[in-house]
């Protein structure tokens, strides 16, 4: 039987034991409670409560303006819906860079008042200290390299990282040093699929990939862009698996039409 129908909770071992095995882990994000309930009853292994929610959520153009306080009512209320999956919680920009003791204060705000059960942080060794300071208090902690949102206006662009050999090489010792430090898991975003293999097979912890191709040992997507529920966002990565935005929108516009004709509510809809 694999792991993903054996296990009852998913924990950070239970990842372990998927890599271990070969069973790949599935990872969608989560900001809210009725969606998150009805991706934890499907099965999913991650919920990520992801700083996406500044896009997805707020329409903002980056994932920068999100707050400490506005990630803690995210994740709270994906926390109350779920009964199996791990949630992970990225902290925000502002939140961790630069002073590993704020870090620390803001992992465990998520830790305490969300009931989150790990973080998820952007960068390598220029974020070294914050992790192994949040890690030293108890933490889980995901690692995220590649395309990392949060350094958008450094990079300029959202285009494939690690193309060039010294950034690919850089991207190779931080996964390492990451692992090195507890990290429980490292994230990959838009990296070119041979070297997201050559990392995954260097890393005895688990890889999930977004933009990294088939050779990591889990997939996230944000759960919007999988239901079709956004229409501006086109990368090659992305699988749609529903048009939501045409389905709600047909709905919606039926709805109006039954009230403006009159026909609803009906007689079997009223006391």
């Amino acid at each position: 039987m694999s792991i993903h129908k054996k296990v009852k909770k998913v924990t950070t071992h239970a990842l372990q034991a998927m890599k271990n095995k070969g069973e790949k882990i599935s990872m969608l994000t989560a900001y809210e409670y009725s969606m998150a309930r009805i991706l934890d009853e499907a099965g999913t292994d991650i919920l990520l409560v992801g700083d996406s929610a500044s896009n997805v959520i707020a329409g903002h153009e980056t994932t920068l303006p999100i707050t400490l306080d506005q990630m803690i009512y995210h994740a709270s209320s994906v926390v109350r819906a779920v009964d199996r999956a791990l949630v992970v919680v990225d902290l925000p920009f502002g939140s961790y860079q630069g002073n590993s003791m704020k870090a620390l204060d803001s992992a465990i705000r998520i830790m305490k008042e969300s009931g989150g059960h790990a973080v998820k942080l952007e960068g390598g060794s220029e974020v070294q200290e914050s992790i192994s300071r949040i890690l030293s208090a108890g933490v889980p902690v995901m690692g995220h390299l590649g395309l990392t949102p949060q350094s958008i206006y450094k990079f300029g662009t959202y285009t494939v990282r690690a193309k060039e050999e010294a950034e690919a090489t850089k991207l190779k010792e931080d996964a390492k040093l990451l692992e090195e430090l507890g990290c429980f898991a490292v994230l990959m975003e838009k990296i070119p699929a041979q070297l997201a293999k050559e990392v995954t097979d260097s890393l005895q912890v688990p890889t999930i990939g977004i933009g990294a191709g088939p050779h990591v040992d889990g997939q996230v997507l944000v759960t919007h862009d999988l239901l079709g529920i956004t229409k501006d966002f086109q990368p090659r990565f992305l699988r749609r698996y529903l048009d939501l935005y045409e389905e709600i929108k047909g709905a919606v516009q039926h709805y109006i039409k039954d009230v403006k004709e009159q026909d609803f509510p009906n007689d079997s809809e009223q006391y």
